[in-house]
Order: structure tokens, then C-alpha cells, then sequence
């Protein structure tokens, strides 16, 4: 495994409205972060916390601004867009790669103003690129917090639907095994397990999943209408709670629709959760 990215830091979401993805994810049983502004850009966020990792609804606020294609993308549908990998140090992390004959691209610096009842603060980060031949299947970048303090706090990590974390992404793929050359270059060979046309990378925090487009009804059974598009393509998210029968009776009384995989899963199809199909799963 990579010895300077650690998991899966986040994921990302693009909603063509901010304000309606808040209350779509309240809805669900999520506590909601306040509101980001990315600066210097023209995008905007939400983030659904969790102790090791989080969701960020992704939307423009001010499209006269630079957007980094977030535009580009909602001009053709609403979803997940993109993975960040965490890393405590981006420098080390592009070493680490390039050491492995993993192409990366250059490092940078981002801030984002939190708006805090008692005032805003400035969370800090420091991205590295990387190259979408080095990541097929997702759009993905590396991670350093500079202020993780700002970014993780207390109350946004209990939500009412008892989620405690990320299990994984999954993605759809044309070529399965370009995926899986490609991330066990970066984690390692022994981290990526290929199966009739499934690729799974454990990534030391979350997996990412990657399936051909015929798969993906297999994988997300009991659910009509899934979108489809041309892949690559994000699908959608799992999530881990403390108690299934607990979860769903939340989605219950907020008048959510789910299907049910006997007693070990439940799955919110894309119209309530912005583009992203969404399992909950006890583990």
C-alpha cells in the first residue's frame, strides 16, 4: 500500500442546487456541515461528516467564476464526480507515487470560508493532481488538511440515521483490468481482487468498486430506472450505520422509498439523493 495516502479522505457530489441537496441529505437523516465557499472559485459546498471521511455536495454559486468543470459536468447529469485520496503530506505523497511509476500532476494550494454561526473560519488544504490515466474509472485527486480541526468537528459527526462512515464507491468501467493494473500500482497488487468483471481496491479507508456496465443491476438490485451513462461513471455510495433496522425505520418515517437485501442491506435510489445511488449497510 501507498505509504503516504491513507484511504479514501472524501467524496464528491455535483448538485446543480446547493440549497435543495441540503435539505435532500437533512431529509435522509444526515446532519449537514454549514456552507463552504471555495476561495477564489466560483463553487460552493456542504459536507456530510464522518469520523474518517466525509461527502461534499459540490454546486456553483457563482458561475462568472472559475468552476473546475463542475459546470461541464452538470450540463449532463447531477452525481458523484470524483474521489479524494487522504494524505498528511501531498509532497511525499506525489515522491511515494512517482517511486512506483505512478504519473502525478502538480500540487497546489486551497482554501475554503466556513460559515460558522459565531463567524467564519478558513479551512486549509494542499491537493495534488492526479492524471486521469493514473485513476481510471474516477476523477481523483490526493488530500492534505492543513486544518483538519476546522473540518471535523463534533456535531456534524452524529446523524440521525445512525451512519458512522464510508464502506465504499463504486464505479462503472469499460476495461476492469486497466482498473485494476492502474490502483495496484497505486496500493499495491495484493489491495485489488478482480472477479468476473468486478474490481475491488482496498484503499486502507474505503474501497472503490468497479463494475462493466452490464454489472451494474447485479450490483444494485431492486432498484428501477438506474441512470445510465457512458462509462466511466460514479454509481453510487456505501454506507456503514450501527443498526439497519434502526436506519430504516428513520427512511420510514421521513417517507423515503429503499429496497432491502434480507437483513443486510438497504438501498435510496438517485431521486432522493441527487444522481448517487445510496446503500446502508451494518458491518
Amino acid at each position: 500500500m501507498s505509504a503516504a495516502i491513507d484511504g479514501i479522505d472524501h467524496v464528491l457530489l455535483g448538485v446543480r442546487d446547493l440549497q435543495a441537496a441540503r435539505r435532500a441529505f437533512q431529509l435522509l437523516g444526515f446532519t449537514v456541515s454549514p456552507r463552504g465557499r471555495h476561495i477564489g472559485w466560483g463553487t460552493a459546498n456542504y459536507c456530510v461528516m464522518f469520523p474518517e471521511s466525509y461527502v461534499e455536495l459540490l454546486g456553483i454559486i457563482d458561475p462568472a467564476q472559475f468552476t473546475n468543470n463542475l459546470d461541464k459536468f452538470l450540463e449532463t447529469r447531477e452525481g458523484l464526480l470524483g474521489v479524494a485520496f487522504a494524505s498528511v503530506n501531498a509532497e511525499a505523497a506525489a515522491k511515494d507515487l512517482k517511486e512506483r511509476g505512478v504519473e502525478t500532476g502538480e500540487t497546489s494550494d486551497l482554501g475554503r470560508i466556513l460559515e460558522l454561526h459565531e463567524g467564519d473560519v478558513e479551512p486549509a488544504f494542499r491537493l495534488l493532481h492526479l492524471p486521469a490515466k493514473s485513476t481510471p474509472g474516477t476523477p481523483a485527486f490526493v488530500c492534505q488538511h492543513l486544518t483538519p480541526e476546522l473540518v471535523w468537528q463534533s456535531p456534524w459527526l452524529d446523524h440521525a440515521n445512525g451512519v458512522c462512515g464510508l464502506v465504499s464507491v463504486t464505479g462503472v468501467v469499460e476495461n476492469p483490468g486497466e482498473v485494476a493494473l492502474a490502483y495496484g500500482a497505486i496500493f499495491g497488487e495484493d489491495r485489488v481482487w478482480a472477479d468476473q468483471g468486478l474490481v475491488e481496491v482496498d484503499t486502507g479507508r474505503g474501497r472503490l468498486r468497479f463494475t462493466q456496465p452490464e454489472g451494474l443491476s447485479q450490483l444494485f438490485p431492486g432498484l428501477s430506472g438506474l441512470p445510465r451513462f457512458d462509462p466511466p461513471w460514479l454509481a453510487g455510495l456505501r454506507l456503514e450505520v450501527r443498526d439497519l433496522n434502526s436506519t430504516a425505520g428513520y427512511l420510514d418515517a421521513a417517507g423515503v422509498r429503499y429496497s432491502r437485501d434480507a437483513d443486510s442491506l438497504l438501498r435510496v435510489g438517485p431521486d432522493y439523493t441527487c444522481g448517487a445511488v445510496v446503500e446502508f449497510v451494518a458491518l
